[in-house]
């Protein structure tokens, strides 16, 4: 099997970071304005306020991506988590998720959140896995989330 490669963000893999990440939430949900926002103008929405985008490229394609948002200097939230539908079940999750908790410790971040659903249990297990425990869900924060995850670096 050919190896995992870890690329750090580029505007040029944008179109991956929404098709990947848009499949699986239309998949699951419905695309919400805030999905549309970080789809259309990720360098505006992540990466210019603080946060960056990863991609998981296996062979010549990409496979996966994963972004953090800037909340405060030491507070950064997990987003957008992906992988196509192709390479499920490959350990590329983990494999993401490590990488951009490496990111977020050396972008300063202390904690690490994230926002997720019941129904999406490869993630959930991904997460637990990592040491994420659950917190106290803020009303309105998302429509669709009804777990609250975080992590301290």
């Amino acid at each position: 099997m050919d190896q995992i490669e870890i690329l750090p963000y580029s505007p040029e893999l944008n179109p991956f970071f929404k098709s990947i990440n848009q499949a699986w939430v239309e998949q699951f949900f419905s695309i919400e304005p805030f999905d549309q926002a970080q789809f259309d103008s990720p360098d505006e929405i992540i990466v210019k306020p603080g946060g960056t985008i990863i991609y998981a490229k296996l062979g010549e394609g990409i496979v996966g991506t994963v972004g953090l948002h800037k909340v405060s200097d030491e507070v950064y939230e997990l987003i957008k988590m992906g992988v196509a539908a192709s390479a499920q079940g490959k350990g590329i999750g983990m494999i993401l998720a490590k990488a951009i908790l490496a990111k977020a410790k050396e972008m300063g971040a202390k904690k690490v959140v994230l926002y997720t659903h019941s129904k999406l249990a490869p993630a959930l297990k991904i997460y637990e896995k990592l040491g994420f425990k659950e917190a106290e869900l803020e009303e309105g924060k998302y429509c669709r989330c009804d777990i609250k995850m975080e992590l301290d670096l």
